[in-house]
């Protein structure tokens, strides 16, 4: 009995003060809260890290992902049913969402790891750069095989180099070949 008195007590006290009073505290207080809480700086890096961990694997696999569904696609042929639409519209979803990881991985590796004594020893890396994300858009924008194909020799490409500045001999291989 006692608990639900003081609950009621409270209640009311609560209550006897204006509701726009209350309001202007509660914001007052989360002002504060948030200006306390708020960082002073921001960074900002591919993992929030700096890392330093690069890798053209990631792009390797959303391009494999891009080619499967580019034949996929190619496979269903231009059947009108609702499975084959549903299939198509599924696949064409998959192949532009691993189109934009493979141009964003990729990008990464362009703008982050590279240096200015990459380009001395690879002159047409930012046009290679260039030209991969053109192809990352191409297989967003149409559906045909050998554009997959031609993302995948590309990024194939970016491996070679990406490794030999590391000093380090890693073959490129396909995941589904």
């Amino acid at each position: 009995m006692l608990n639900s008195q003081l609950a009621t007590e409270l209640y009311w006290s609560l209550n006897d003060t204006p509701k726009s009073t209350r309001l202007k505290e509660k914001c007052t207080l989360m002002n504060l809260l948030t200006s306390l809480l708020r960082p002073t700086r921001e960074a900002s890096a591919h993992c929030d890290g700096p890392c330093g961990v690069y890798d053209p694997a990631q792009a390797r696999i959303a391009a494999e992902a891009v080619l499967s569904m580019e034949k996929k696609i190619a496979a269903l042929g231009d059947g009108q049913d609702l499975a084959t639409i549903n299939s198509r519209t599924r696949f064409i979803e998959i192949k532009e969402q691993q189109a934009e990881i493979a141009k964003h991985d990729l990008n990464v590796l362009w703008t982050d790891y590279f240096k200015p004594e990459h380009l001395e020893k690879y002159p047409d890396l930012g046009d290679k750069f260039w030209k991969i994300a053109k192809l990352c858009s191409k297989n967003k924008t149409e559906q045909d095989p050998a554009n997959g194909e031609a993302l995948l020799k590309a990024i194939e490409e970016i491996h070679n180099i990406f490794w030999a500045t590391k000093g380090r001999d890693v073959p490129f291989y396909l995941a589904n070949p």
